[in-house]
């Protein structure tokens, strides 16, 4: 079992920045591809950023390409989500998710991930 703890979000202005921490323990694995999913209120959970762990190759939702960057230390066992210019749209819960096949694509799909964090809150207000 891998469990999954995100830290970092909060109440923010339109503009700022935010660091959204996951970090990793149980049966990690430095091969599993992670990412990043947000759900906002009346709305489904939506794929925001993924990366690889046999490369750290990444992957973005157009909506943050650019504003958004996804690294991992797999020293900690932990993903980092920085969001840049945040914008009141992305106000959402944010959860972490470990894809554990190790496949070269990441996957957009939520099903496809097998552990998921508690997630974290952001608000960007205007």
């Amino acid at each position: 079992q891998v469990q999954l703890v995100e830290s970092g979000g909060g109440l923010v202005q339109a503009g700022d920045s935010l660091r959204l921490s996951c970090a990793a323990s149980g049966s990690t694995d430095s091969t599993y591809t992670m990412a990043w999913f947000r759900q906002a209120p009346g709305k489904e959970r939506e794929f925001v950023a993924g990366i690889r762990g046999i490369d750290a190759g990444t992957y973005y939702a157009d909506a943050v390409q650019g504003r958004f960057a996804v690294s991992r230390d797999n020293a900690k066992n932990t993903v980092y989500l920085q969001m840049n210019s945040l914008k009141p749209e992305d106000t959402a819960n944010y959860y972490c998710a470990a894809d554990p096949t190790g496949d070269s694509f990441i996957t957009t799909a939520a099903h496809m991930y097998k552990y998921w964090g508690q997630g974290t809150q952001v608000t960007v207000s205007s």
